[in-house]
């Protein structure tokens, strides 16, 4: 089986962004915080941090003690999604992007000749040259070529910063066989659990069970899907329809009251309804979230008829605030999100409220527009005011935000 996907994985990519666009900070222990306080976490961290065992995730106060010299900056979204950009488009002038899978991540068919391990090595140096002399020399990332993109993908962890692995069919299943099974897409704490409750703990057993045996194990035809994709076969992935738009923050110090919690929500709602109304989707469920510095937190939901309209979804919020309990810590983190999402072609009109819909309706299209062509905070529900400049745009997992819908 040839060689059919080519991977591409910045690596460490927010951390790497920083260095290329401030010298001063290169070669230096760099960590990325949502905000600058002592009380927040690493969103990502260099490799000359990575090298005192700071990763994402760790707190602020722990990577000082493990790297008194470690550097602090605060994230910028909006570049690390233009240079997004910049490096999908220096990858298409070298060869089709199939996939772009996360901010820091894509993959792309091998055509013809280039299935070949040497033609494919050779584009993959082509790619490294280009992003380095059109986007820049600090913004590296690592490679994986393999017969389909699963295995790519693993191969592009194989050799981090800055290098290429291939793996051809037959160096299947031996060239797994170091690995953890975590290096395996899907694998996570509670899978790697459920292996071990099977005797199953590493790769050479994994790789050893036929297809009904990783499908008992796995609990579901992805188990029989993996096998497949183990011996290098691409097999088709499930397409998931959005389940939820939602946006969280974690709260400066100067916010970090019950009012200011308030706020900030009020913000991060009026941005998901945007996002929502972007989409052409409805939501009828709400998801909030509030985490206090005594490490307790209050979630709660709320259903409604499902709407796009900011200010039925305010109005929902502010049911579900009302059973917020008071008097608890100090909140630290807060969250929203818009559930049980459908097309907005599937919403019922009320028919003893249509002028009042009407004139939402005109009203989310007004603030949409203002919002679009002025910029965010141009026009507003007055709940978000003391929370303006909090909550900027943020990067998820797997979404990389849409810079006229949601940038600041």
């Amino acid at each position: 089986m040839s060689l059919r996907i080519l991977y591409v994985d910045f690596n460490s990519y927010f951390a790497s962004v920083e260095q290329q666009l401030r010298p001063a900070l290169r070669g230096k222990p760099l960590g990325v915080l949502p905000v600058m306080t002592e009380s927040t976490c690493c969103i990502a961290a260099s490799y000359e941090a990575k090298a005192f065992g700071i990763k994402t995730g760790t707190l602020v106060r722990e990577a000082r003690k493990r790297c008194p010299d470690m550097v602090f900056v605060e994230a910028r979204p909006s570049l690390y999604v233009q240079k997004h950009h910049e490096l999908v488009a220096a990858v298409e002038s070298c060869t089709p992007v199939g996939k772009v899978l996360s901010i820091d991540e894509m993959a792309c068919p091998l055509m013809g000749s280039e299935r070949q391990r040497d033609k494919a090595l050779a584009l993959a140096a082509h790619i490294k040259r280009t992003i380095a002399a059109t986007v820049g020399e600090h913004l590296r990332c690592s490679i994986g070529i393999a017969p389909n993109t699963m295995l790519a993908k693993i191969a592009s962890n194989m050799k981090k910063p800055d290098g290429c692995t291939v793996i051809e069919s037959g160096d299947l299943p031996d060239a797994l066989y170091p690995l953890e099974l975590r290096a395996i897409p899907g694998i996570g704490r509670a899978m790697e659990q459920r292996l071990a409750r099977r005797r199953i703990t590493t790769m050479r057993q994994l790789c050893a069970l036929n297809a009904d045996q990783l499908q008992t194990a796995w609990g579901s035809i992805e188990g029989s899907r993996l096998h497949a994709r183990l011996r290098g076969e691409e097999t088709a992935t499930t397409e998931h329809a959005r389940a939820s738009i939602g946006h969280s923050h974690v709260m400066p110090p100067e916010l970090r009251t019950q009012q200011g919690a308030h706020s900030v929500l009020h913000r991060l709602l009026q941005k998901a309804a945007m996002r929502l109304r972007s989409y052409a989707l409805i939501a009828g469920a709400m998801h909030a979230y509030v985490k206090y510095e005594n490490r307790t937190s209050w979630h709660d939901d709320i259903r409604f008829d499902p709407s796009s309209d900011t200010l039925q979804l305010l109005a929902a919020f502010e049911q579900l605030w009302a059973r917020q309990p008071r008097g608890k810590a100090a909140p630290m983190a807060v969250g929203v999100s818009l559930g049980s999402l459908r097309e907005q072609t599937q919403q019922s009109r009320s028919l003893f409220d249509e002028a009042g819909q009407t004139s939402h309706d005109r009203l989310n299209v007004v603030l949409d527009a203002v919002n679009l062509r002025y910029g965010r905070n141009s026009l507003y529900f007055g709940g978000a005011h003391q929370a303006l400049f909090a909550a900027p745009m943020r990067i998820a997992f797997q979404h990389i935000p849409d810079m006229e819908v949601e940038a600041d």
